[in-house]
């Protein structure tokens, strides 16, 4: 199964670093958080990404295009060139790359990865979020409730889209950035079916309202309740919240 990471947005909350570096690149404990949310999901065995990029984009190719000499030492031997790493970091990870557009919004990223995406259920997140969440249960919970999207709900402050569920887990209701009722906002997390791209029309899309609101309509999504770590990198002072775990030894994402 394919997972898609959205790692092209401005990140404009985050200027002291994203005037200079996309946002996935900000580093948490000297590594990308992009690098964080990957290694996630490869713990639990999924190792196929996509990365719909944008803004800055060529820096994270150039990341994992050069990701042994970025992550070990190496010799370079002048005579020929040839390069040798020590104590490189193997990952049987397969990255796919693609461009979708400076200016794209959320909705029309996805819309431009139709073609890796066909033939799969695949899974989605955002380039900016640190989660505990079990991976293979939220998998196993979207295929037993048979609908075209299952998002991650979970429980921080206000500043985010809200979901209103029932009490089977269908969400009644998606609203981006409402005045909370329930408690329950979208932490991102998704899984997905490739008929969900059939609500996707073009690049000014925006993910997290016709598409998702239409698929609430639908009955075509549900929720999964994550009452574990959540944290998304929106400031700076988001930024040096995680740090600041990292530095503990055991961030809770880990």
């Amino acid at each position: 199964m394919k997972t898609v990471i959205l790692a092209g947005g401005l990140g404009t909350r985050l200027a002291e670093y994203t005037e200079a570096i996309p946002k996935p690149m900000v580093p948490i404990g000297g590594k990308p958080i992009l690098w964080h949310i990957m290694h996630h999901y490869a713990r639990y065995g999924y190792k196929d990404f996509v990365l719909a990029l944008g803004y800055k984009g060529n820096m994270i190719k150039e990341y994992f295009l050069n990701y042994f000499s970025i992550n070990a030492d190496f010799s370079v031997d002048l005579s020929d060139g040839s390069v040798t790493h020590h104590g490189a970091e193997r990952l049987d990870w397969r990255v796919t790359l693609v461009d979708t557009g400076e200016s794209s919004m959320t909705g029309g990223r996805l819309g431009r990865l139709r073609e890796h995406l066909r033939d799969d259920t695949f899974m989605l997140t955002y380039g900016d979020g640190l989660c505990d969440i079990d991976v293979n249960a939220l998998v196993e919970y979207h295929r037993s409730h048979k609908r075209k999207v299952t998002v991650t709900a979970v429980h921080p402050d206000a500043r985010f889209g809200e979901l209103r569920l029932g009490d089977d887990g269908r969400v009644e209701r998606f609203a981006e950035k409402p005045q909370l009722d329930q408690g329950w906002i979208n932490g991102g997390f998704f899984v997905m079916e490739p008929e969900f791209l059939d609500y996707i029309s073009g690049d000014d899309m925006v993910l997290e309202k016709y598409p998702l609101e239409q698929a609430a309509r639908d009955g075509e999504l549900v929720s999964f309740r994550h009452d574990g770590f959540w944290r998304c990198m929106d400031t700076k002072r988001d930024h040096d919240s995680l740090e600041a775990l990292w530095r503990t030894g055991n961030p809770p994402w880990r």
